[in-house]
């Protein structure tokens, strides 16, 4: 069976981040098998695809999370080969994972800061290592009120003291605080209540009004479709296409994934 729909609307400017041919071999098994990815600026992209289809692999590709055995990415059409996570963030790109990387005993502002604190200054701060606590509270509170995360009682709470979509909120926070380039969201919505998926997905729309493309990992067609501009179709490690949501079905994005149908006339 194939379907022919109409194919996406390319952005006619170039994108922010590529990839091309990347494949990862983990002894006989090829989690990526010369995949390629764009991502244009100011688009929220969602990348879908069955369990082991190699969403993961990409994602640790373009974090920095491990360096693919071939191929190339680019940023701002500058090659780019990240040798950990900490460069890719240095770069611009935060990945905020299922896991969330919070630490449940420490405060909102302290997490929010997490490998990125600030010190006082002088000798207090470059020789004791004295934390300029006031200033990471005060940029802490007005990211989240940015993005209209106003439930939050205080800054200093412990983030254990906060509801799971408080929680992914914060780390969506956290990213487009820091995430001037590319912010690439994994399941941002799992094992969250409607209510407060609901507020997770309005502040993933928040981030890309402000202009910083988002790569949305999810399981959630409904989601997807939503609030997706372009959808990259994942399967047997690579990129079987891109489709647009406004012209395309669930079923025709279901069908494409499961390799019951054959997507002609759209992006590979």
């Amino acid at each position: 069976m194939s379907i022919a729909p109409k194919a996406p609307t390319t952005p006619s400017v170039a994108p922010i981040l590529t990839a091309r041919g990347l494949v990862k071999r983990y002894g006989r098994v090829t989690a990526l098998d010369g995949a390629d990815f764009d991502l244009y600026p100011g688009e929220i992209l969602a990348v879908i695809g069955d369990n082991g289809a190699g969403k993961s692999s990409l994602i640790k590709a373009l974090s920095g999370a491990f360096q693919p055995d071939e191929g190339e990415m680019r940023l701002d059409e500058r090659p780019i080969r990240f040798a950990s996570p900490l460069e890719a963030k240095r770069a611009g790109i935060e990945t905020v994972y299922q896991t969330l990387a919070l630490s449940p005993a420490l405060s909102i502002a302290d997490n929010m800061f997490m490998g990125r604190e600030l010190y006082t200054k002088g000798p207090l701060g470059r020789m004791l290592g004295m934390l300029d606590k006031p200033a990471m509270a005060r940029f802490s509170r007005e990211k989240l009120t940015e993005l209209g995360l106003m439930t939050i009682q205080s800054i200093d709470q412990p983030v254990e003291t906060l509801s799971g979509g408080q929680r992914q909120g914060i780390a969506v926070a956290r990213a487009a605080a820091f995430g001037s380039r590319v912010i690439i969201l994994d399941e941002p919505t799992a094992a969250l209540g409607v209510k407060e998926s609901r507020r997770v997905l309005d502040l993933i729309l928040d981030v890309r009004a402000r202009g910083v493309p988002i790569v949305l990992i999810s399981h959630n067609m409904p989601h997807v479709f939503e609030i997706a501009d372009r959808i990259h179709i994942h399967r047997l490690g690579r990129r079987l296409c891109v489709i647009d949501p406004k012209s395309h079905s669930m079923s025709d994005a279901v069908a494409y994934m499961t390799g019951a149908a054959r997507p002609e006339g759209v992006m590979a």
